[in-house]
């Protein structure tokens, strides 16, 4: 091993380069005084001494002090290289619990070539929502994922669902076997759409998968399904599932409203909440905790009787553009306006809401 190759793995282990000089020539003496030493390498004696302190510390070398003069001596090379290891296996368990500790959630991608792995990859997705789920599957596939849903709703997560391929509900209800009161259970809005189109799940907004049709129409097919786990992209793909597909799609269930009072992290099942109250001719109060939309995102809480809701998640819509989801709250200062988390046309973005009746 040449000196250059040998300096730059000793700086891997803590040792500056005047230290890493220092050692190498103490290799070579075996044992010698500090003004050998500094002549040697380059440094003055004042500085082997303070270099040989640290390097004692560390196991690399042994200072002889109570000889005149002192002299300093490298330790055996096996000596090191055994207390290096043992130092690494020491720290080791705690490295290995602060990193488990520290990992950052997945945001990865997964290539899926089969059918089987697809629903499989949908079912363990849906089994970790907590606040929302958007799914799009034909209507052959649905009885595979119709439990996992189930569990979903029961959990109280708000279930977008476009079943493809079938004409209407009637066709959804000969797929699964069922009467036609059984799909409020897998989902809190059912759409029915004739075309095929991409199976596309989201969950919370964190997560999701996008499978083209051939791959699930087709054992054969060479099409290929991605699995993400990625903040960023979830969005862009329920802007796709709701601005895209979701308004060509017809209605052919909707779930009982949530019995009230009852909090909800994720803003758009607020929004269908009192949606579904306010048409009942109900009248529905919302506290929420939030920020102000603007430059100092001030926090703020807001409470009052809601008074009108835009969406596009039940028919008839009043959503303005596909992804808005708002209520506008009476306060005793005026109407504010209120959006979910990424708000940008409304007064508060909400991280908490509240609904209850008056």
């Amino acid at each position: 091993m040449d000196d250059r190759t040998l300096a730059d793995l000793l700086r891997r282990f803590g040792l500056s380069e005047k230290e890493t000089d220092t050692y190498l020539t103490l290799l070579e003496y075996g044992e010698a005084k500090a003004s050998t030493v500094a002549d040697a390498a380059g440094v003055s004696k004042r500085y082997v001494y303070s270099v040989s302190e640290s390097l004692a510390d560390r196991g690399f070398v042994s200072v002889h002090d109570h000889a005149v003069p002192t002299t300093i001596r490298a330790n055996p090379p096996e000596e090191v290289i055994e207390r290096l290891r043992s130092d690494a296996d020491a720290i080791r368990p705690g490295l290995e619990e602060r990193y488990s500790r520290a990992e950052p959630d997945d945001e990865q991608f997964e290539v899926v070539k089969s059918r089987v792995t697809v629903l499989k990859r949908v079912r363990s997705l849906l089994e970790s929502a907590e606040g929302e789920a958007t799914l799009s599957i034909p209507a052959k596939h649905l009885s595979a994922v119709r439990e996992t849903l189930a569990d979903a709703r029961e959990r109280g997560v708000l279930v977008l669902l476009i079943v493809t391929d079938v004409a209407d509900a009637a066709e959804v209800h000969d797929a699964l076997g069922d009467a036609p009161s059984a799909l409020d259970a897998i989902a809190s809005v059912v759409r029915t759409w004739t075309e095929a189109m991409p199976t596309m799940l989201t969950v919370d907004s964190a997560r999701g998968l996008v499978a083209p049709p051939e791959l699930l129409r087709r054992s054969d097919s060479d099409r290929q399904a991605i699995v993400f786990a990625q903040a960023q992209l979830a969005p862009v793909i329920v802007g796709a599932f709701m601005g895209n597909y979701w308004p060509a799609a017809t209605e052919a269930a909707l779930a009982e409203p949530d019995a009230l009072p009852a909090e909800y992290e994720d803003f758009r099942h607020a929004a269908f909440q009192a949606t579904l109250r306010r048409r009942a001719g109900e009248a529905v109060r919302a506290t929420v905790a939030g920020r102000r939309i603007d430059g100092a995102a001030e926090a703020v809480e807001v409470s009052g009787r809601v008074r009108s809701s835009k969406q596009a998640m039940v028919e008839p819509t009043t959503n303005e553009f596909p992804v808005e989801n708002s209520l506008t709250i009476e306060t005793d200062e005026g109407p504010v306006s209120v959006g979910g988390r990424g708000a940008f046309v409304e007064d508060v973005e909400a991280e908490l809401t509240r609904l209850e009746l008056e």
